[in-house]
C-alpha cells in the first residue's frame, strides 16, 4: 500500500523549532520562503538615549548565539531545509543588517541558491546613533534568490513597474518603519521587536508570487508575512517557537480581510501565450485577403497567405509594416484594425480570443 501524499498545513500558524517542522514538510511543496532570521546584534549592554532614557532594543534571548560558529550552523540548518521545501520554481527572500547577512549570503552560494538581486530598504525614520560614534544605520539588506540556477521563476515585473508609476522598480525600497497604529502593541509595549512594515512583504509577495501560491516565513513572529498573504489571496505557512507571538499574530491574520479575486489577477505579458499573426489566419479569425485598416489615418493593407501584410509597396510583419508608416516603433497588434459586422475592431481582440481558446483547449 503507497503512503499518502503529506498536505501543506495551509494558512496555519505551526507552534516550535524552524528547523524540526521545515523537515517535517513535503519536498518541493513552497512557492516562496520569506525569512526574517536572528539577527546576531551581538550587544553587550543595554544602550541609553543622551537624555539617560533606555533604548527598546533587541535583546531577546532567541537573537542571541555563542559565536560565529554557532550561528553559521544554525544557518545552515534552517537554509538547507528551508531549499528542500521549496519548489524547483520556488524562491527565497532573506533579510539581515551588516551584522548576519554577509555570512548567510554566502551560506546560500554555498548551498547552491543563485541570488538574484539584494535589495536595500532604506528606512524613512531610522533609529540614530545615539553615541554619535558611528553612522546612522539606516538601511536594511534581503538577498532575492532561486533555490537552483536558470529554472523559470515568478517575478511580476510588470505589476511592479505599475506600483512604482510606470517607471522599472530599483533594488532600493524608500519605507518607513511599522510605527503608529501598524505597530502591535502588548499592555503598552511592542508586541515584537523586530516588526516588519506591511508595505516591505507587500513588495516581496506581489513581485515573486501569485494568488494562490504558498508562502512560508519560518520566523513568523508578530504574523506581517502572513496578513499580507491573507490580503493578496496567497496562501501561508508560519513557523514560530513563542506562544505569546503567535496570539499577537493570530488575532491580527484574523482580522485581515481578502481583497477581491478579480483585483489580484494581474496578467504579465511573459506568462500569455504567445500568438503568431499566422495563426488567426489559419484558424479562419482571419481570411487571405481580407483588408486591415492603420488606426492612425487612411492606410490599408491586404493579408497575405504567408501572414504578412501589403500596404502600398510595402510588405512585411504587422510590426514591420506598422513601424515604417509611422516611421517610429510600433506594436502591430495595436495598429491594425479588421472589420467585423461593419465595426472596425483592433485585431487584438481576436488574438486575446485565440488565447482563450487555447487555455481551454
Amino acid at each position: 500500500m503507497l503512503n499518502p501524499v503529506p498536505t501543506l498545513p495551509l494558512n496555519q500558524i505551526l507552534q516550535g523549532d524552524c528547523i524540526d517542522i521545515l523537515n517535517s514538510l513535503p519536498e518541493n511543496s513552497v512557492d516562496l520562503i520569506f525569512a526574517d532570521p536572528p539577527y546576531n546584534l551581538q550587544l553587550q549592554n543595554d544602550l541609553y538615549r543622551p537624555n539617560h532614557s533606555k533604548v527598546d532594543a533587541v535583546n531577546n534571548k532567541w537573537d542571541k548565539f555563542s559565536s560565529f560558529k554557532d550561528y553559521d550552523e544554525f544557518s545552515i540548518k534552517w537554509l538547507r531545509a528551508s531549499q528542500r521545501v521549496l519548489k524547483e520554481t520556488g524562491t527565497i527572500w532573506v533579510i539581515g543588517s551588516y551584522h548576519n547577512i554577509y555570512r548567510v549570503g554566502a551560506i546560500m552560494q554555498d548551498l547552491g541558491f543563485w541570488i538574484l538581486n539584494d535589495v536595500i530598504w532604506l528606512k524613512t525614520n531610522p533609529m540614530p546613533n545615539f553615541r554619535g560614534v558611528r553612522f546612522t544605520n539606516a538601511h536594511e539588506t534581503m538577498i532575492w534568490a532561486q533555490k537552483q540556477q536558470g529554472t523559470r521563476y515568478t517575478f511580476n515585473h510588470k505589476a511592479m513597474k505599475a506600483l512604482n508609476d510606470d517607471l522599472q522598480m530599483r533594488s532600493d525600497w524608500v519605507i518607513p518603519l511599522a510605527t503608529g497604529k501598524e505597530r502591535l502593541k502588548t499592555n503598552g509595549t511592542k508586541a515584537h521587536p523586530t516588526q516588519k512594515p506591511e508595505g516591505l512583504l507587500y513588495r516581496v509577495l506581489l513581485s515573486s508570487t501569485n494568488p494562490g501560491d504558498v508562502v512560508l516565513d519560518p520566523f513568523f513572529g508578530s504574523g506581517t508575512t502572513g496578513a499580507v498573504a491573507k490580503k493578496l489571496g496567497r496562501n501561508f505557512i508560519g513557523i514560530e517557537r513563542d506562544k505569546k507571538y503567535i496570539k499577537v499574530a493570530q488575532k491580527r491574520i484574523d482580522s485581515v480581510n481578502q481583497s477581491p479575486a478579480e483585483a489580484l489577477e494581474l496578467p504579465e505579458k511573459r506568462n500569455q501565450v504567445r500568438v503568431p499573426f499566422g495563426a488567426l489566419i489559419e484558424t479562419g479569425m482571419l481570411k487571405v485577403g481580407e483588408k486591415l485598416y492603420h488606426a492612425k489615418g487612411k492606410r490599408e493593407a491586404v493579408i497575405l497567405a504567408n501572414g504578412h501584410i501589403k500596404c502600398g509597396d510595402l510588405i512585411g510583419s504587422i510590426h514591420t509594416v506598422a513601424k515604417e508608416i509611422s516611421k517610429a516603433p510600433a506594436n502591430g497588434w495595436e495598429v491594425w484594425l479588421h472589420k467585423e459586422r461593419g465595426k472596425l475592431k483592433p485585431i487584438n481582440e481576436l488574438r486575446e480570443k485565440f488565447r482563450k481558446l487555447k487555455v481551454r483547449s
